[in-house]
């Protein structure tokens, strides 16, 4: 009797039409609000949905099915939604359409003409997130797409671009706001240069503010990171242009959107997590002109600071002053010849390449800042006080940060743009600051004359008459201890004069190579010792924040194969660390430069004590240290070589401390070097020391090979992991050899081969630790683990215009994902 009942109820869902849980839509069918249509294999889900409490409206949209957050890839009716009361249904019509309505109104409808076919209609989920309508019959004949309708979501498979036989465009256009799909303010776009064939995004279909650079067939030129997951394909014929894309690694979900605040941002996911992360995300430099910032509004994407009015109509033209500064200018009436004063800003991040002041104090940094018309803004924060001058053209809205409480600045204003309670602070700055200094003057100018002139020589010594041998050491009387906010370091701070006359005014002829950082440059003292100097600069992805990170890091400390910190230099608008000098440079340039003397240099019994340098510094500060510092960023590039070939580790302005406690730590601001971030790092901002390990093992096999990791393609193989992996896995791995090497011993090539295949394993806990690592390269005898399949090494084919293989200009770019800087 049951059985029975079981079987009347599923006969009248059928009759009724209704469907669940299935991903095809069959004529006399419909779907309703509490239904959906899934994918065969269970990836993407389509059905009505909310965006949130405030937008009361309901879509029609699809979404990848059981992820931790709902994120639409795509809406049907974006520009005609559906009341929240309305009892609307999604089914294909008697004309073979397929048409969200109610018993009334038609909201939404493909508007096919569909010959003869009508009663054979499918609508089918696919599991690429393609809704298709079809006929059932023939599956293959295709009547319409949403993959030819995109949203705001680049799917794999999807194209962008132009169908050249009706004119219809494949646009990207973002959300009005983050709760409504209803079309925004931002587009992604194909270019029709035939030349560049390069994407760009635009505001308002007017203005074009990101260009993706040219396509040389495997990465865009101004882009290339975002080819390190994704191989693109581009087409342009005749009948159409636009370009597709694929994900190389099977065991990841990703996609490419462009965010209501038009950010072009790529989110993955490995399979296993289901949990979106951003491993690209652009923001534009300058965006929004001087004084000016990003607003949450796509309607008015620029805002002006307090103070500040639009310059002109142009959203992107910058702001003005309402109000001029004061500091002398006597035709300032409005401010009634009152002085400026300061604004606190939190929640925004101003541009980097601060200028440091040697005032100790808050309300000195201020007063210093008063003295100086060009100045514009201070802080006193970590690293004492820092000023801006002039205008301000990168500022960015970071309130929603985890960190924002720690950004707070005071930006300068005239009097009469102050709010009330602020007009009587800068007297009160004046008044505590000037009063005390003149009782000591009166005091005693004698001791205040040889106070200052001990001070002005602590904060720049001269650095050309300096002996690095014997004046660096732990409490020495010559160095300066900086304390605040429980940070110190010791180190010697040099004068600029001295710094650029060491370098002979940073000459071309003393540059030794450029980095993330800026660039290196060789100095050189009276006594004749060889330094080398690293200095900021003002096109650098990387900040103050690094800089400050490294002196306070590597001044602690103390191995023969990490590279030794001189000093620092913190001048006007200069940020400049000073290193022991590394005559052979960096190993990178033996590695992948060409050298005709290679085989020389670079025979393999270096090559062995290259890794193994390389693995006692990295177990240093994982283990001995006393800190237990993960260095994020180890490459070929951070490794440098002394005269006798020694490596050392360089560059610890991405590293961070761990405690004695953790194993791992989680963070939204992915930074590191593509080609050497692990995965669970680049897609899910986890970092550990297996971090490290995984960087170490793509360095093992560059040092093996002789090739980069991200500069190596053939017909088989996107990068070197995957070349490794096939070698090995069919018994050829010794075919990894660099040949310049000529003839090492094969066993332990094999061993070298072997544990760097085990520290670029894909999980985190497959991978050995440092000091494992050193075991199993020192005992030529023990047995090792088999490797797993390494992470990002799964196989394409390669365009026949790039099938050669060869090393290609695809530079590593250190690149700050969620907070550009």
């Amino acid at each position: 009797m049951l059985n029975l009942c079981i079987l009347i109820c599923v006969l009248f869902l059928l009759r009724a039409g209704k469907i669940c849980g299935v991903d095809t839509l069959s004529r006399g069918q419909s779907l309703t609000a509490t239904q959906t249509l899934i994918s065969k294999d269970e990836i993407f889900e389509l059905g009505f949905f909310t965006p949130s409490i405030p937008n009361q409206n309901t879509y029609l949209g699809i979404w990848y099915k059981d992820f931790l957050e709902k994120t639409i890839v795509w809406v049907a009716n974006r520009l005609s939604p559906l009341p929240t009361s309305s009892t609307s249904k999604t089914s294909i019509s008697p004309n073979g359409n397929l048409e969200l309505s109610d018993d009334f109104h038609t909201f939404w409808s493909t508007h096919l003409r569909i010959p003869n076919s009508s009663h054979t209609v499918e609508a089918v989920l696919l599991d690429n997130g393609n809704l298709v309508l079809r006929d059932a019959s023939q599956p293959t004949l295709i009547f319409w797409q949403s993959f030819d309708h995109p949203t705001d979501t680049w799917l794999p498979g999807q194209q962008i671009g132009l169908n050249r036989i009706n004119g219809q465009k494949k646009d990207l256009v973002s959300w009005r706001n983050t709760d409504d799909p209803s079309l925004g303010m931002f587009s992604l776009e194909v270019s029709r240069d035939h030349e560049t064939r390069e994407l760009f995004m635009s505001w308002n279909s007017s203005r074009t503010y990101w260009k993706s650079g040219p396509w040389n067939g495997v990465v865009f030129g101004l882009v290339p990171e975002i080819s390190y997951l994704l191989s693109f394909t581009f087409v342009d014929n005749e009948n159409e242009s636009y370009y597709s894309y694929s994900v190389l690694n099977n065991n990841v979900f990703s996609m490419l959107v462009i965010s209501a605040m038009g950010h072009f941002e790529q989110l993955t996911s490995l399979k296993s997590n289901l949990s979106w992360s951003t491993t690209y995300s652009r923001e534009i430099f300058g965006l929004c002109g001087k004084f000016g910032f990003p607003s949450d509004d796509p309607l008015r994407p620029c805002m002006c600071l307090q103070g500040f009015d639009r310059s002109s109509d142009d959203w992107f033209g910058g702001c003005s002053r309402k109000t001029p500064l004061w500091c002398g200018n006597s035709n300032n009436v409005t401010g009634k010849g009152k002085k400026d004063g300061f604004l606190e800003i939190r929640g925004m991040k101003l541009a980097d390449r601060p200028i440091a002041n040697s005032a100790q104090s808050g309300k000195g940094c201020e007063l210093a800042c008063l003295e100086s018309c060009s100045c514009t803004a201070y802080a006193f924060n970590g690293i004492g006080c820092s000023v801006w001058e002039g205008d301000f053209f990168d500022l960015q809205n970071v309130s929603k940060n985890n960190h924002a409480d720690e950004r707070h600045w005071y930006l300068r204003l005239a009097h009469s743009e102050l709010p009330k309670g602020k007009r009587q602070k800068i007297w009160e700055v004046i008044v505590a600051v000037l009063v005390p200094s003149v009782v000591l003057v009166s005091g005693g100018c004698v001791g205040c004359f040889y106070t200052r002139r001990g001070k002005q020589k602590e904060a720049g010594e001269d650095i050309l008459s300096f002996d690095f041998n014997y004046s660096v050491k732990p409490n020495d009387d010559v160095t300066v201890s900086r304390k605040r906010n429980n940070t110190d370091f010791d180190l010697p701070i040099f004068s600029y004069a001295s710094v650029s006359a060491a370098t002979n005014r940073f000459s071309p002829e003393n540059k030794l190579g450029e980095g993330g950082f800026g660039p290196v440059y060789k100095g050189k003292l009276l006594n004749g010792q060889e330094i080398a100097l690293k200095r900021l600069s003002k096109k650098s992805g990387q900040g103050f924040e690094e800089f400050r990170n490294e002196i306070v890091l590597i001044a602690k400390l103390q191995h023969r194969n990490l590279v030794r910190l001189l000093g620092c230099c913190i001048d006007a608008n200069e940020s400049i660390l000073i290193y022991e000098y590394m005559p052979n440079k960096s190993l990178d340039s033996f590695l992948f430069g060409k050298y005709s003397n290679k085989q020389e240099f670079l025979d393999w019994n270096t090559r062995v004590r290259i890794v193994e340098g390389i693995a006692q510094g990295l177990l240093y500060l994982h283990e001995y240290s006393g800190l237990r510092i993960i260095h994020r960023d180890l490459k070929a590039s951070n490794i440098l070589l002394d005269e006798e070939m020694n490596p050392k580790i360089s560059d610890f302005g991405m590293a961070r401390i761990f405690g004695g406690n953790d194993s791992c730590a989680h963070t939204n601001r992915v930074v590191g070097t593509y080609g050497y971030m692990a995965p669970e790092y680049a897609l899910e901002g986890l970092f550990s020391i297996k971090s490290d390990v995984f960087s170490f093992g793509v360095l093992i096999l560059e040092i093996v090979s002789g090739k980069k990791n991200t500069g190596f393609y053939n017909t088989d193989s996107l990068n070197l992991l995957g070349h490794a992996w096939e070698l090995w896995i069919s018994g050829r791995g010794v075919g990894l050899m660099d040949p310049a090497v000529g003839s090492p011993p094969v066993p332990a090539v094999i061993r070298y081969i072997n544990v760097g295949l085990l520290c670029v394993q894909e999980n985190r806990n497959d991978r050995p630790n440092m000091s494992s690592v050193i075991s199993m390269l020192g005992n030529e005898t023990a047995p090792l683990p088999a490797p797993k399949q390494p992470a990002f090494s799964i196989t394409k084919a390669i365009h026949s215009a790039s099938s050669e293989t060869g090393n290609c200009s695809v530079n590593g770019l250190t690149e700050s994902m969620i907070e550009p800087r």
